[in-house]
């Protein structure tokens, strides 16, 4: 198998390798990383995997997506991504770590186990929420490769990693969680301050040793920002490698496609159609993996995305007129991106208006929405939903009759309810059951560091450290 290239979204004459792009995170002129070519997964491989994910399956109701399922997935669909790499023989091992608990596919409506609509569980990780799933993978294929580093003959070590990360309130939580106590390698953790849950909030602070956590006086946009700068900075290159660990950095991304094509499959098995997806998005990197598995051949109908108030998206899709603004706080706080990076992905892959808006749709769905959808979502069908997940369902509810009950729809779950407790334990009027591992997390001490949003005052912070 020939080796994958891989460009930026700014320059296509400025051409990586996997390995590279993966420990870079952004392209040297500020661009992301994407395939020069797209590989078309085999599909008789592919229909193995999914006889393998049903074995031992009760065949009445959906699958669940099994965590060695979805790492034995993992490995057919990135396989043509790593290939000719120093990562390649190390795949599975890669994506048995990172996947090693399920994504459930089970029904909105548990009165209905047979009924067209399910949500994607995939906050059964660590941290509970989505992101789990990418930040292991890309934790684990670091560490494989710098530990092979380490033990190549004439090798004399190497130099810290320093992995920047920017996140609105979950993807924080999950790089520190995969990160942790790893050799060699540091995490700096930039949040907006008084932008995200308390729940959040300790989750992003509680780690200490490698991990750094600095609540940033200002909004995500300008923790993106300033991580962007960061990645670029040769003083800070000086100091340590940079990488980044935000869904701008491929091994976020690639992990992600995996479970939308299992997720995929298995719909296509149970009801004999591709499966349709809704999806809560901010910085459109979950909404890309969905996106980046249809392109590879998955069984993938319609792609729509639920926003919150920040609707940078829905209204360029409808204007054609690009315009970033700054974010916007909401319920669904993970959500708050005015300017989202994953766009120039999305653009690249389809340049032309007309095709990306024959490709995906986009709604913004209003805070009281928001809240209105937690209470109808406990009421109908006793489930209990964070504010992101609570998009979808909205959004889901406004589409018309004849297209909800003419295809299998999945509305994808991306953080566990016990994340939002302030918000929707008084919505619900009962206590939340927090997850044993969310509850470890919470019981641990805090420490962060306040600093103004400019890269000089993050700069002089990470030397004084």
């Amino acid at each position: 198998m020939n080796a994958m290239r891989f460009v930026s979204t700014r320059n296509p004459e400025s051409v990586t390798g996997f390995v590279a792009a993966l420990e870079r995170g952004l392209a040297p002129d500020g661009g992301l990383y994407v395939p020069s070519e797209w590989p078309v997964l085999m599909p008789r491989l592919l229909q193995a995997e999914a006889a393998s994910q049903r074995a031992g399956a009760d065949p009445a109701r959906p699958a669940r997506l099994s965590a060695t399922a979805l790492a034995s997935l993992a490995s057919s669909v990135i396989a043509p991504f790593a290939a000719g790499s120093a990562l390649a023989s190390d795949l599975p091992a890669v994506a048995a770590e990172a996947f090693s608990f399920a994504a459930p596919l089970t029904p909105l409506d548990p009165l209905e186990p047979d009924g067209a609509a399910s949500l994607l569980e995939l906050f059964h990780g660590p941290t509970a929420a989505f992101k789990d799933f990418g930040a292991r993978f890309l934790a684990a294929s670091l560490a494989h490769l710098r530990r092979a580093r380490r033990t190549a003959p004439g090798s004399h070590g190497s130099r810290t990693l320093t992995i920047v990360v920017a996140t609105s309130g979950d993807t924080g939580g999950a790089v520190a969680s995969a990160f942790h106590e790893r050799p060699g390698i540091e995490v700096v953790v930039l949040y907006p301050k008084g932008l995200v849950s308390p729940t959040q909030e300790r989750q992003l602070t509680c780690w200490g040793g490698n991990v750094r956590s600095f609540a940033v006086r200002g909004t995500f946009d300008d923790c993106q920002r300033l991580a962007k700068e960061a990645l670029l900075d040769p003083q800070l290159r000086e100091r340590s490698d940079l990488s980044s660990a935000n869904s701008i950095n491929l091994g976020r991304l690639l992990p992600q496609v995996v479970y939308y094509a299992a997720a995929s499959l298995a719909v296509r098995e149970r009801h004999g159609a591709p499966a349709s997806f809704v999806i809560p998005s901010g910085n459109l990197g979950n909404a890309l993996a969905c996106i980046w598995a249809r392109k590879l051949g998955l069984p993938i109908a319609a792609i729509v995305l639920a926003h919150n108030a920040n609707r940078t998206v829905p209204d360029f899709l409808a204007t054609g007129d690009w315009r970033p603004r700054p974010s916007v706080a909401t319920l669904a706080s993970a959500m708050d991106v005015g300017n989202p990076s994953n766009m120039e992905r999305l653009r690249a892959l389809y340049p032309d208006l007309a095709e990306l808006r024959g490709a995906v749709r986009a709604e913004t769905v209003d805070d009281a929405q928001i809240r209105a959808a937690i209470q109808a979502a406990f009421r109908r069908f006793g489930r209990i939903l964070c504010p992101h997940t609570a998009t979808a369902l909205e959004v889901y509810e406004r589409l018309p009759r004849e297209q909800r009950n003419g295809r299998p729809w999945v509305l994808v779950a991306t953080a566990h309810a016990a994340k939002f407790r302030e918000t929707i334990e008084p919505l619900i009027g009962q206590r939340i059951p927090v997850p044993d591992s969310l509850a470890q997390l919470l019981a641990r001490p805090v420490s962060v560091t306040e600093i103004a949003p400019q890269l000089a005052t993050l700069r002089s912070a990470l030397w004084t450290c």
